[in-house]
């Protein structure tokens, strides 16, 4: 895969990359398809999970009487990528009342907010009460404690641009819509501007050396499927 302009990005580009090396196409994805990879990057689903749906699907697809027909569209690979997440968060989950890999998790995220750089009064009270609940933090379902995390990173970043200069705030935009140019004509605005959320709130955490409060990112986004 060549890179892409930002992290972001490459989450979405290798999807593409993938499905059309797959499909034995040269078309790139539709507005459609750049939506289906929207939602499941919204659903935190980590890059490995997605590619290995979109692997079960087409090698189905393969093996199957349609094989002589080319499939036209992503959505062909849904069901296969949601079966796919299934496996991934049973997994993940570990099947404890620790929550196996989530458990670490949330103290790897309540640790990295005690070690964080930089911070203001401001961020540094939010980051400490953070980092007690997230330590506190027991049971639920996986869908519940993504909910939870996505609402404490929010009020992390929050108070971390509450206490920016604006001109630091206007150089990290920047930079973010400088990596995203390319990506502008390709994909549908709705795309853009959620690749462009995400960025520059990971952009807004590792000036702090803080990494993002998901579980989506304990998962290398790099990785083939398995």
């Amino acid at each position: 895969m060549s890179p892409a302009a930002d992290p972001e990005a490459a989450y979405y580009q290798a999807v593409e990359e993938y499905f059309v090396s797959r499909r034995g196409d040269p078309l790139l994805l539709s507005n459609a398809d750049w939506n289906l990879v929207r939602r499941w990057r919204l659903a935190g689903l980590p890059l490995r999970v997605v590619l290995r749906g979109i692997k079960d699907a087409l090698d189905a697809h393969q093996q199957g009487w349609s094989r002589d027909r080319k499939v036209g569209s992503l959505a062909y690979c849904a069901r296969e990528v949601d079966a796919a997440r299934e496996r991934w968060e049973r997994a993940l989950t570990g099947g404890d009342e620790g929550g196996g890999e989530r458990g670490r998790a949330l103290a790897a995220f309540a640790q990295a907010l005690e070690q964080a750089s930089g911070l203001g009064p401001r961020s540094r009270a939010v980051a400490a009460t953070l980092s007690d609940e997230l330590r506190a933090r027991v049971g639920g379902s996986l869908q519940e404690l993504t909910r939870w995390l996505a609402l404490v990173e929010t009020r992390l970043v929050e108070a971390l641009q509450a206490e920016e200069t604006e001109q630091e705030r206007a150089s990290r935009e920047q930079a973010v819509d400088a990596a995203l140019v390319s990506w502008c004509s390709r994909m549908p605005a709705r795309v853009v501007e959620q690749i462009r959320r995400e960025s520059l709130v990971r952009r807004t955490l590792e000036a702090h050396g803080l990494p993002r409060l998901s579980l989506f990112h304990l998962e290398g986004g790099g990785e083939a499927p398995w």
